[in-house]
């Protein structure tokens, strides 16, 4: 039997540290309830006016501003320098860091604000001196456009001071916003050519190692000008490359092995990871029916522009209203999406015209190698007037929590040096952006264009990123043209990395806006844009080619609009929704034929897979086993045909991706039917390899564990619809991001749609008729996650739900009143 234990007496003192102790916690619970108090005051603090007054310096008349239960603004004015100081307030109150993060990426500035991991970004932008570029124009502005540009700038400073404590992202950062000034606008602009532009030549750098290790014909062959998937608007074609006749220069039989890439990561379950072989989803569409063809007798535009997407959305929808005694109703109406840091709608109708755009893929940029007159690597270069020294700025990037670090910008007279080729050979790269007439704000002249020449007109003096412009009219009417500054080249197209010493080639200015392609008024009463080739002939040679995107997706669009007699908006929403997989009926033939009976006899996973691909659905749905199998079948035979043959230029240069050939698909496509034995080393047949592609597929799946069955396309198309600040602050996600939910779309198809890329806005509006219409948007208006439109309409716009284009019931007014 155990003795009984006596208790043991307390130390002396022990009872004073264990109140003590429980006092400290008690503090510290105390001290952190009390900070999230306060955090969570200042959050509060930081939410934007929807109701009330606010004095605001510089206007000349009130300023009304209307929100519905979206918190879609209407903004009312009594003149255009009004409208854009209320517009200003609203920017700076919603998105003020976006705005922020778009001037500071265009600039090569968000090292100052994020500290050295922003150090890349900042070393690749700040090469071209947008931020200096800025300010000259805006220096040098016509008077109307530094007027717009100074009213937009004193509308955010009104609406920032306005706020109870800065934006909330500033108080999660610990710093401080810095003033908006008229250049910023300007950056806006420039961080958009970043985004829709190839900045530092990557894919003029992989066609010209084509070119040069592989042979012309293989460049002809790998990325063509088009192929027979084409659907151009003017209705020219051009048929597939021809296989080359002989074997590339530099990859004589057999072909060397594909070199080591970087260790993949660890294997485990990635649903929304990449698939082999898989590029980034670009892109946007755009389409206009003429009035004959529509059930209402107007003319309708539709456009949903695909860019990367975030938390908030790219674009901030806007009515806007002033008077104009031009118009019969005494005032301009204007309705769409503006970009946070400028006072214009992007896109959108005015009542008598509407607009949309997708981006072009034209020739916007070219890499100029530098001959050296000694034969050096560095130092001087050749010109046509003489060997010359490079232009050297000194670049100060400052950097949060650290040192400075300076960078040393070499210019020449065709833009600043930004690598060298495989042969060691520095290049400078030519680019639209780097001149004058890459930025204005001529897109304001739209707000008063009363019918397609005049939008044309309009859209051919704009400074921006060039696009497809694509407008239709109240009467019925449709075009398109190009909007944007276009070079007119001389001596070459543009399509290969050349030296430009001698003088026999280069830019002489840019195109007139009388030289501009346009078609108006096509016979069948369509027009149709998706990022492929969109006309031939002369009108694509002033265009050039800039890396055109398969013509699937546009091919796609025009057929199912041939198909409408009597369109309704709803329909034209239904061709913007459209997942069907009409791409890859042919690639889920050639798959079932290579699961012959004889291949899948005895092997489970061949089995499983060839029922999953008969039962596929034949659309990008979110629970389609069989899209993305079919999917990830074509995608790793690119892998191991075009890898294998293109292996000489990423063995030369690194940096050579197969991504850049966006018309690679014809080149694909025939070797996988027409097999030629000459391009293959002895060993594996074709039979051999494209069993190999299956296991491949197989192999890649049994690696992330689980049934086949269950890698659903939804599975890997999740949403991923992010804040900038969300991956930082851990367990932040629940209320900074949107849902991670299934979606279905994919690349080419109607409905693009990847994770994190997709349709940043769908429209479908007939000018006249905006009641009508119809709108989506990711994501919310405003950019706090504290307000009610935080969220507000992201759910219609992921569910392809109809909602409308014009904002609803009043349901907030503000009221800006000048300061006296």
């Amino acid at each position: 039997m155990a003795e009984p234990v006596t208790p043991r007496a307390p130390q002396a003192g022990g009872g004073r540290w264990r109140r003590l102790a429980l006092g400290v916690v008690v503090l510290l619970v105390a001290t952190a309830a009390g900070l999230a108090l306060w955090g969570r005051g200042r959050l509060r603090a930081s939410l934007p006016q929807l109701d009330g007054e606010v004095a605001v310096e510089g206007l000349s008349a009130p300023v009304r501003i209307t929100r519905d239960s979206l918190g879609v603004p209407t903004v009312y004015a009594e003149d255009r320098l009004d409208l854009t100081r209320g517009l200003g307030f609203l920017h700076a109150q919603e998105r003020f860091f976006q705005m922020d993060l778009m001037r500071r990426q265009a600039a090569g500035e968000l090292a100052e604000l994020f500290g050295k991991a922003a150090l890349p970004a900042d070393r690749a932008h700040r090469l071209h001196r947008f931020r200096a570029r800025a300010e000259r124009l805006a220096e040098t502005a016509d008077p109307v456009t530094k007027r717009l540009l100074q009213a937009y700038a004193e509308g955010v400073r009104a609406g920032l001071w306005a706020l109870e404590a800065p934006p909330f992202e500033y108080l999660v950062l610990g710093a401080e916003p810095a003033p908006w000034r008229p250049a910023d606008t300007l950056l806006a602009v420039y961080a958009m050519y970043f985004q829709l532009h190839d900045e530092d030549g990557s894919r003029e750098s992989a066609w010209g190692l084509i070119h040069d290790l592989l042979g012309p014909e293989w460049l002809d062959f790998l990325a063509p000008w088009g192929t027979s998937w084409d659907a151009p608007i003017d209705g020219t074609p051009l048929s597939d490359p021809p296989l080359p006749a002989s074997l590339p220069v530099a990859a004589p039989l057999p072909l060397p092995p594909v070199p080591a890439l970087p260790a993949p990561a660890a294997p485990g379950p990635r649903p929304g990871g990449p698939e082999p072989g898989e590029s980034a989803v670009t892109g946007s569409n755009n389409w206009a029916v003429a009035g004959a063809h529509t059930a209402h007798g107007g003319a309708m535009l539709a456009n949903d522009m695909h860019l990367g997407l975030g938390v908030p959305n790219i674009w901030y929808r806007a009515s806007l209203v002033y008077p104009d005694p031009g118009d019969p109703a005494g005032e301009r109406r204007i309705t769409g999406v503006t970009l946070p840091g400028g006072p214009l709608v992007i896109v959108g109708s005015n009542g008598r015209v509407a607009w949309g755009f997708t981006n072009t893929y034209g020739d916007w940029i070219d890499l100029v190698v530098l001959e050296s007159p000694d034969g050096e690597a560095g130092g001087a270069y050749l010109t046509p007037d003489g060997p010359r020294l490079p232009e050297r700025h000194r670049e100060v990037l400052r950097v949060r929590g650290a040192e400075d670090e300076v960078l040393e910008v070499e210019e020449t007279p065709w833009g600043p040096i930004v690598d060298r080729d495989h042969q060691g050979r520095r290049r400078a790269v030519r680019w639209i952006a780097h001149d004058a007439a890459a930025v204005n704000l001529e897109l304001v002249g739209l707000e008063g264009a009363g019918d397609v020449d005049e939008a044309m007109a309009v859209a051919n003096r704009v400074g921006a990123p060039p696009q497809n412009f694509v407008v239709a009219d109240a009467g019925g009417r449709i075009g398109w043209t190009v909007m944007g500054p276009m070079p007119r080249r001389f001596g070459h197209d543009g399509r290969l990395p050349l030296a430009w010493a001698d003088g026999g080639r280069g830019w002489d200015g840019y195109l007139a806006p009388a030289e501009y392609p346009r078609l108006a008024d096509p016979p069948g009463g369509r027009i149709w844009t998706a990022n492929s080739r969109v006309v031939g002939g002369e009108m694509l040679a002033r265009l050039g080619h800039g890396g055109y995107v398969l013509g699937a997706r546009a091919r796609q669009i025009r057929d199912r609009l041939l198909e409408l007699e009597s369109a309704t908006e709803g329909d034209l929403l239904a061709v913007q929704l459209d997942d069907r997989a009409l791409f890859l009926e042919r690639w889920r033939g050639l798959l079932l034929e290579v699961l012959s009976p004889e291949a899948t006899a005895g092997h489970d996973g061949r089995a499983e897979l060839r029922r999953l691909v008969e039962d596929w659905g034949g659309r990008a749905a979110v629970d389609s086993a069989g899209y993305r199998l079919v999917r990830a079948f074509r995608l790793e035979l690119l892998d191991r045909v075009l890898g294998e043959l293109t292996a000489p230029c990423r063995q030369a240069d690194e940096r050579f991706r197969l991504a850049e050939l966006h018309q690679v698909e014809s080149a694909l496509w025939r070797l996988a039917n027409e097999q030629p034995a000459e391009l293959l080393p002895s060993e594996p047949s074709w039979e051999e390899r494209l069993l190999a592609a299956v296991d491949g597929v197989l192999d890649y799946f049994a690696e992330r564990g689980g049934r086949l069955a269950d890698r659903t396309w939804g599975e890997r198309n999740t949403a991923r619809i992010r804040h900038p600040l969300s991956r930082f602050l851990p367990g932040s996600g629940r209320l900074l991001d949107m849902p991670a939910e299934p979606l279905p779309g994919d690349s080419h198809m109607p409905r693009v749609q990847a994770p994190a890329e997709g349709a940043s806005q769908r429209l479908v509006v007939a000018p006249g008729r905006e009641e009508e219409g119809l709108f989506h948007m990711p994501a919310g208006q405003s950019g706090h996650p504290l307000s009610p439109h935080y969220r507000a309409g992201h759910r219609a716009w992921a569910a392809g739900e109809p909602a409308p284009f014009l904002p609803g019931t009043v349901a907030h007014t503000l009221v800006l009143r000048p300061d006296a």
